[in-house]
């Protein structure tokens, strides 16, 4: 497979885990209550599946380095999503604003680097 179209195929599964985290954030924002876990399983589900294909692009082909970049910091996001999830979500506390933030704020920047990556 070509690279920039499997860089593409990254974006899209991306794109599709932050429309759900923006879902959940307006959610979150909206008032005092979690996402439904619905919801918060399947944008992890497509965030997992774009980390898995953009791992083995990195570690298999010879990508832009902005992918690379790009991969270190969803996994810095993952890792905010599990605490998310686990630590919050799982016991049904409310899930603080400040991670929130943090975790969305890695994957955006993430995301952008990605795209440069795919589409540069």
């Amino acid at each position: 497979m070509e690279v920039q179209a499997l860089l593409q195929t990254c974006v899209v599964l991306f794109l599709l885990a932050a429309l759900g985290g923006v879902v959940m954030a307006g959610i979150r924002f909206g008032g005092r209550r979690n996402p439904p876990v619905w919801l918060a399983m399947a944008h992890g589900g497509l965030a997992v599946a774009g980390v898995a294909l953009l791992a083995f692009a990195v570690l298999a082909l010879s990508v832009p380095a902005m992918a690379t970049w790009a991969l270190l910091l969803f996994l810095v996001a993952a890792a905010g999503g599990t605490i998310l999830f686990l630590a919050y979500e799982w016991k049904r506390e409310l899930l603080p604003t400040w991670l929130v933030v943090v975790h969305a704020l890695v994957a955006v920047v993430g995301f952008v680097l990605l795209l440069v990556a795919a589409y540069a």
